[in-house]
C-alpha cells in the first residue's frame, strides 16, 4: 500500500507544479486589479459590514448571519488550525507575512465575487435564490461564460471533498487518544473505523439540506472560534514576552535575502499564497455559493458581509495559531506536520493537556466543515446535472470521507491545492471581467465618484 500513496503523493506533486504560478497570478493579480478598481472603498467599510448582519432584506433565503457562519464553518478551523501549521512547517515562519497580504487582497476578492453572487443569479423551484460563479458566469458573460461555468463546476466536485478535513481529524483522534495501544485493532483498521463514524454523523445533517446545514452551523462555528480565540489569547498572554520576537522572526524570514539568492523566495510566496486560499478560499469561488442565497436584494450588501471571512479566518485565527506554532517551538520539532503540529504547540502551552482541549474544537470544526462543504459539491453537480439531482452528490461526498481518513495528509493537501488552482483560474477571469457591475453599484450608493 505504502508503494502506490508514495506514487500518488509524486503524481500530485507534478501536477500541481505547473498551476501554482497560474494560481499566484491570477488571485494576487486579480486581487490588486481588483484593489485599485475599488479604490480600496470596501475596506472602510467593515463596520458597516458588522452592522449587516443583524438585518435582512426579505423572508426568502438565509440570513446573512447564516451564510457567513456556513463560509467560517468551512474556513475557520482546520484550514486555520492545521493549514497554517503546514505552511510553517513547509515554508518557515515567514509565510505569515504572505498568508496577511493575500487575506487583504482576498477580503477585496470576496467583496467583487460575493456582490456578484447577489447580483447575477436565479431562483429555484420553491421560490428561493441560487447563485454562486457558475451563475455569475453563465448569466454575465455571454458568449463563452458556459464553458467557464462546466469547468469550475467540475473542478468543484473534487475540490469540495471532504479529504482535508477528514484525514485531519482522524489524524487528530489518533495522536491524541491513540486508541491502537488499547485494543487489538490496528491503526489502520481505527482509521477506517473513524472514517465510518465521521461518515454517518455527516450524513445525518447534510441530506437535511441547506436550513439543516446553515442552522447546526450559526450555533456551532461562533461559540468554538470564540472558545478558540480565548484559549489562544490565554497562551498568548501567558508568553507575552515572545510575542514581539515572534513577530520579527516571521518579518525577517519573509524578506530573508539568503533565501532569495538561493531560489526559494518565491517557493516561499507561493506556499503562503496557497496555504491562505486554502485557509480563506479567496477566488476559489466557495463562499459565493453560500453568498448568493443570501436575503440581501443589493450586491454590496453581501459584499461587505463576506469581507468579514477572510479577515476572521485568516487574519485573526491564522495570525493567533501561528505564533501558538512559533513561541512553543513546536515546528522545530523534527517529523510534525499539519494538526499533529498545533496539538504539540497547545501541549506544551497547556500544561501537557492542551491537546485534549484542542481535540474537542477541532472535532466541533470539523463536523462543521464536512457539512459545509458538502452543501457545495451539491450546488456544482446541480448546475452541471439538474438542481434536483444535486443532492445525489452527497453519495459520494459520505463515501470519499473514508478514503480521506486512511491516506497521508500530502496526498490530501495535493488533491486540494490542485483542485482549488483549476477552480480559482475561471472564477477569477469571471470576477474581473464582471467587476465592472460591482463598480457601478457602488456608484449608485454614492460610495465612490
Amino acid at each position: 500500500m505504502s508503494n502506490w500513496i508514495y506514487s500518488l503523493e509524486i503524481l500530485l506533486q507534478n501536477m500541481i507544479r505547473p498551476l501554482e504560478w497560474m494560481m499566484l497570478f491570477v488571485v494576487i493579480g486579480g486581487g490588486v486589479y481588483l484593489l485599485f478598481h475599488s479604490k480600496g472603498v470596501p475596506l472602510f467599510k467593515i463596520k458597516k459590514g458588522f452592522q449587516l448582519l443583524q438585518t435582512k432584506d426579505s423572508q426568502l433565503g438565509i440570513s446573512r448571519f447564516q451564510a457567513l457562519s456556513a463560509v467560517l464553518a468551512a474556513t475557520v478551523g482546520l484550514g486555520n488550525i492545521s493549514g497554517v501549521a503546514i505552511a510553517i512547517h513547509m515554508g518557515g515562519p515567514g509565510v505569515l507575512v504572505w498568508m496577511w497580504l493575500t487575506a487583504l487582497l482576498g477580503m477585496i476578492i470576496k467583496f467583487y465575487s460575493c456582490s456578484l453572487a447577489v447580483q447575477l443569479r436565479t431562483i429555484d423551484s420553491d421560490g428561493s435564490p441560487i447563485g454562486g460563479p457558475m451563475y455569475y458566469m453563465h448569466l454575465g458573460i455571454q458568449k463563452w461564460g458556459k464553458p467557464l461555468a462546466i469547468w469550475f463546476s467540475i473542478a468543484g466536485l473534487f475540490g469540495v471533498l471532504p479529504a482535508f478535513t477528514a484525514n485531519q481529524l482522524t489524524q487528530t483522534f489518533m495522536d491524541v487518544i491513540r486508541p491502537e495501544e488499547m485494543g487489538n485493532f490496528s491503526t489502520f483498521q481505527w482509521k477506517f473505523l473513524i472514517g465510518i463514524g465521521l461518515s454517518l454523523a455527516s450524513a445525518f445533517v447534510i441530506f437535511g439540506g441547506l436550513q439543516t446545514i446553515v442552522r447546526v452551523t450559526s450555533n456551532l462555528v461562533p461559540l468554538m472560534v470564540l472558545l478558540y480565540m480565548v484559549l489562544g489569547g490565554y497562551i498568548l498572554f501567558t508568553h507575552f514576552e515572545a510575542i514581539l520576537p515572534s513577530f520579527k522572526l516571521i518579518l525577517t524570514e519573509a524578506f530573508n535575502l539568503k533565501t532569495a539568492v538561493a531560489g526559494g523566495f518565491w517557493g516561499l510566496v507561493i506556499l503562503g499564497v496557497r496555504r491562505a486560499v486554502f485557509s480563506n478560499e479567496s477566488g476559489v469561488g466557495n463562499a459565493p455559493m453560500y453568498h448568493g442565497q443570501s436575503q440581501s436584494k443589493l450586491g454590496t450588501d453581501e459584499g461587505l458581509v463576506a469581507m468579514l471571512g477572510p479577515l476572521l479566518d485568516t487574519g485573526l485565527v491564522c495570525t493567533i495559531t501561528g505564533l501558538i506554532v512559533i513561541i512553543t517551538g513546536a515546528y522545530t520539532v523534527e517529523g510534525l506536520n499539519g494538526i499533529v503540529l498545533t496539538l504539540e504547540a497547545f501541549r506544551r502551552a497547556f500544561f501537557g493537556f492542551g491537546d485534549i482541549l484542542l481535540l474537542l474544537m477541532v472535532f466541533v470544526f470539523g463536523i462543521s466543515t464536512l457539512f459545509t462543504y458538502s452543501y457545495y459539491g451539491v450546488k456544482c453537480f446541480g448546475f452541471l446535472t439538474r438542481p434536483k439531482w444535486g443532492y445525489l452528490y452527497n453519495y459520494f461526498y459520505i463515501g470519499s470521507i473514508i478514503f480521506s481518513a486512511l491516506v497521508t495528509v500530502e496526498i490530501v493537501v495535493g488533491i486540494i491545492d490542485l483542485s482549488f488552482a483549476l477552480m480559482s483560474i475561471p472564477n477569477m477571469i469571471a470576477v474581473v471581467y464582471l467587476s465592472g457591475k460591482v463598480k457601478k453599484e457602488m456608484r449608485e450608493r454614492h460610495w465612490m465618484t
